[in-house]
């Protein structure tokens, strides 16, 4: 669960209720599969819809 582009990854924190009862807990980044063309390879790779919606990764569209 990465994004192969700005390596973006899970991350940890605690999450803290109205009566201050401590709880481990995670953050998950929106991760898609997509296919797309780097330097004339057709490859699927793992981004975050982060680095789609900014268009740091050209999209192969069907």
């Amino acid at each position: 669960m990465v994004c192969e582009i700005c390596d973006k990854k899970i991350s940890f924190g605690i999450k803290v209720s109205h009566s201050h009862h401590r709880t481990n807990r995670t953050w998950k980044p929106n991760i898609k599969k997509i296919k797309t063309n780097i330097f004339g390879v057709q490859k699927k790779i793992s981004v975050c819809t982060r680095c789609l919606r900014s268009k740091k990764v050209p999209v192969k569209i069907n």
